[in-house]
């Protein structure tokens, strides 16, 4: 991604959809306060509370330096030990104001940032999203970085510069009432003409800021790019590292090591050329920065200095006046200061932005009304109907054409075919993951399913939770998760139902389906649904575990995927994808087996 936003159509094209994402985002966060008001609400009152209280003590410090250098120029001692005792109160005021907003604005941020988190992760994970992302998104939509870290950093900054930008502007206008009053108006003579130039602070504090602000932001202005370009690179770096760690084994076994090294090296130098670009853009910022923060306190010193002098304006007054300018200042320049991180919660609202523009692509795209799409109906018997069903790629390219078929509940059917004619997908569609396409799938209402992939999910937790997995109101006696381990041949494992270990890598790839085996032993689903399940299995504990299909799961409807030879004897029929010469797209053909049919029907009668 360019470092610098451009002028071609392509660019006009980003920047557009960074300011849709941006909207899209602003859009959501704000419901936060229409949802939880009395939480959200309650929360913003008492920031703003603070705020105020927070201004009056300062405004009091700033009363309380005219009091006390006055008191110093008198040598008044009594005066100068009541000052000591009014700044040790307005210490103690400051620090509980301070403590109390803490509080405050820690809690806003940490409940917006949950309940924003919660929306997110709802619009991921609904409709079997999360999964369609990774199809249409592409890697670098990383949506755990998006709602993990750069949803923190859109929403804390934004509380925090509520309150500085809040407490910016009452200062200013209270200081500059100060730098009037107290600074009163100033007379002079300028090539022989008088002049008068009343609350002449005000002016000067003003053009000073107005001065440095535009300095700041002349040079400042490329840093939102700088910083967005930054966390892009943070992001696909962290990625890359998140890749290699999941598929460590695979990169070991064969020697992609110096592969990988190389090629996070390359990310990694990017990165860094990145990051010196926001160093070079802070450093040049801090020509400016630093000169005012030397500056922003001696100029009102010098400017009062001749009506010090002159004895119209005592010393107390002169430094309140100080003061005043040095809030002024620091008011006026607060954009400038955070300039830094306003433009990280840009890039960071932006990314969050991103993530919900491919949501709602998504829904725009698979969603009610987006046109042709496989739709998933209930049956109106018990069996599982396909109806007129084709499936394509998200680019419209057809795999399976116009498939019909009707299972009956209790048949057991095996999906063969060449690889690419779809039959992975086909499973999907099933699922409900792939959309994409036309024609109905109709399963029966009320039915439980259990999908079975080449590499089960383990999720963290104990053994218990693993074989459980996704739990249920029903949980079954010990006994029962025992004697499944025992029939799909991982007795050894039962003394070990309540360690939490990492089981998806202590567990070998045939353990791991044998756990789905014994998924289906304590819960025994409807319909079962299976895509290449024993492709880590050999074939004697294949034929083991596929014997259950036969004898615990007889009243089960079963749709597998597998191609190796042998599997048929398990199978009452069989649907071959196959495509005619010249076809991009596959048709179905059945084949059944007749012998295996009667052998299921005399099981179900007896089961």
């Amino acid at each position: 991604m360019p470092l610098d936003q451009t002028t071609t159509p392509d660019g006009e094209a980003e920047a557009q959809s960074r300011r849709l994402a941006m909207r899209r985002f602003l859009r959501l966060a704000k419901q936060y306060w229409r949802e939880e008001p009395k939480q959200a609400w309650g929360l913003t009152v008492g920031v703003l509370v603070l705020v105020l209280l927070m201004l009056a003590t300062q405004l009091g410090v700033n009363r309380w330096n005219r009091f006390f250098f006055d008191a110093l120029d008198q040598k008044n001692g009594s005066q100068l030990m009541l000052g000591v005792g009014l700044i040790a109160f307005l210490a103690l005021a400051t620090s509980v104001c301070a403590v109390l907003t803490v509080h405050v604005r820690m809690r806003l941020q940490v409940r917006w940032r949950q309940w924003l988190t919660r929306k997110l992760v709802d619009r991921w994970l609904a409709e079997r999203r999360f999964y369609q992302l990774t199809i249409v998104g592409g890697d670098d939509i990383n949506p755990e970085y998006r709602i993990g870290e750069d949803t923190r950093l859109a929403t804390e900054p934004v509380v925090d510069f509520a309150i500085g930008l809040s407490t910016a502007i009452l200062s200013a206008i209270a200081f500059l009432g100060i730098l009037w009053v107290v600074g009163g108006d100033i007379r002079f003579t300028l090539g022989g003409h008088d002049f008068h130039v009343p609350g002449y602070m005000v002016w000067v504090a003003i053009i000073y800021s107005v001065i440095a602000s535009a300095l700041m932001i002349k040079i400042g202005r490329p840093l939102i790019a700088r910083v967005d370009a930054k966390n892009e690179g943070e992001a696909q770096f962290r990625y890359e590292l998140t890749r290699v760690r999941e598929s460590a084994e695979n990169i070991a076994l064969i020697g992609g090591d110096d592969d990988e090294k190389a090629h996070l090296d390359e990310t990694f130098t990017e990165l860094v050329a990145r990051w010196l670009k926001v160093i070079r853009q802070q450093a040049n910022m801090s020509w400016v920065l630093n000169a005012n923060t030397v500056l922003a306190p001696v100029a009102p010193l010098l400017l009062g200095a001749p009506k010090y002098l002159s004895g119209s304006m005592t010393l107390g007054e002169l430094m309140q006046v100080a003061a005043a300018f040095v809030a002024v200042q620091t008011a006026f320049n607060w954009l400038v200061d955070n300039a830094i991180r306003l433009a990280e919660w840009n890039a960071s609202s932006q990314r969050v932005g991103v993530l919900l523009n491919a949501l709602a692509d998504l829904d725009a795209d698979i969603g009610e009304g987006a046109g042709d799409t496989v739709v998933l109906g209930a049956s109106p018997d018990d069996k599982l109907r396909i109806e007129n069903l084709s499936i394509a790629q998200r680019n419209g390219k057809l795999l399976i054409s116009d498939a019909e078929t009707v299972i009956a509940p209790g048949e057991k059917v095996l999906v063969k075919g060449e690889s690419g004619s779809g039959k992975s997908t086909l499973i999907r569609a099933m699922a409900g993951l792939w959309p994409w396409g036309s024609g109905r799938i109709l399963r029966p209402e009320g039915a439980t399913f259990a999908f079975m992939p080449q590499r089960p999910y383990i999720p963290l937790g104990s053994l218990r939770h693993a074989l459980l997995y996704p739990l249920t109101n029903d949980t079954p006696d010990d006994a029962v998760i025992v004697e499944a381990l025992r029939k799909t041949g991982l007795t050894h494992l039962a003394t070990r139902l309540d360690d939490d270990e990492q089981w998806s890598r202590i567990l070998s790839g045939g353990e791991q389906q044998r756990v789905a085996f014994a998924r289906l032993l304590i819960h025994p689903p409807d319909i079962i649904i299976m895509d290449e399940a024993t492709s880590a299995l050999d074939e004697l504990s294949q034929a083991k575990v596929m014997d259950f299909l036969k004898n615990e799961l007889v009243a089960a409807t079963v749709l597998c995927v597998g191609h190796r030879p042998g599997l048929e004897v398990w199978f009452t029929r069989e649907i071959s994808l196959v495509r005619a010469p010249g076809e991009v797209h596959a048709h179905a053909e059945e084949r059944r087996y007749p012998l295996a049919r009667k052998i299921f029907k005399r099981l179900r009668r007896a089961s």
